[in-house]
């Protein structure tokens, strides 16, 4: 695995997996990049790391990452992510996707416009009572006055339920429903409805769209998306930006100057007829 931030990272919204994801690639850098798929993320890809691992030299991975990234199935770059004291830092990525996309497609993505996939929820053992059910059921442990019928627990588990879908915790919530109870509780259903209800959390807020930037696969340097087709600058691809040519001075400022030039070429062919 590679240290935190590094490694392979899986970019969102690929399909499924197929025997021929990698056909439009020559068939080394076909099996290299089909390798590249299955491992899972965090791996470290450098091509330090995959020369230990695969057949190549570096020269050669090398060269079959870059004609991947060409490819549109991988970009480099950083992405700035927020840690767990509130700060943020800019943290070094390598996106993967099996499905090739086009630059116009990493652009997006470099942007934040590409919703991200939802994680897979936990396999929970099965179970007949939610959360919520359970959590409402054990109530009576805590504070006997407010035990509940089964049909209670029923009754109450949707409203309980909000509560987690907007991050309440279990402790939480427990403690917003047995904290100051009046003496004495003459409907525990009653009072855990009006609780649940009145002291409902907010909404979580919306999750910022994340920032990222590319960087060149040759000389490393950050850039905007559209300024790195196929994941390299333009220096790097040898293109120059092209400069304008001056504009040409006015008409009379012409013939003035080839009066010039003509007069000078006549003054020499004087001076060097003999007298």
């Amino acid at each position: 695995m590679a240290n935190p931030g590094y490694g392979k990272r899986a970019a969102p919204g690929q399909l499924p997996r197929t025997n021929h994801d990698f056909a439009h690639l020559p068939p080394r850098k076909a099996a290299i990049a089909a390798y590249l798929d299955r491992l899972p993320d965090g791996t470290d890809i450098s091509v330090k790391t995959l020369a230990k691992q695969l057949p190549y030299g570096q020269c050669a991975l090398r060269t079959a990452l870059n004609r991947i990234q060409q490819a549109g199935h991988l970009r480099r770059g950083r992405e700035r992510m927020e840690t767990t004291s509130g700060e943020f830092r800019w943290i070094t990525r390598t996106w993967f996707t099996r499905t090739a996309r086009d630059d116009g497609w990493w652009v997006t993505f470099t942007r934040g416009g590409v919703p991200e996939d939802a994680p897979e929820p936990e396999r929970a053992p099965p179970t007949t009572r939610s959360r919520a059910h359970i959590l409402l059921a054990a109530l009576g442990r805590t504070a006997p006055v407010l035990s509940l019928s089964a049909a209670d627990c029923a009754q109450l588990a949707p409203l309980a339920e909000e509560w987690f879908a907007r991050g309440a915790t279990e402790e939480t919530l427990l403690a917003a429903l047995t904290a100051g109870l009046p003496t004495p509780v003459h409907s525990p259903a009653a009072l855990l409805r009006r609780r649940l209800t009145d002291k409902l959390p907010p909404e979580r807020p919306a999750p910022r769209p994340p920032r990222r930037m590319l960087e060149c696969a040759e000389c490393r340097v950050p850039g905007r998306p559209e300024a790195l087709p196929g994941g390299v600058c333009r220096g790097c691809l040898g293109e120059r930006t092209p400069t304008r040519p001056a504009a040409l001075p006015p008409a009379p400022a012409i013939r003035a100057r080839a009066g010039e030039i003509r007069a000078a070429m006549s003054r020499k062919r004087q001076e060097r007829t003999p007298v």
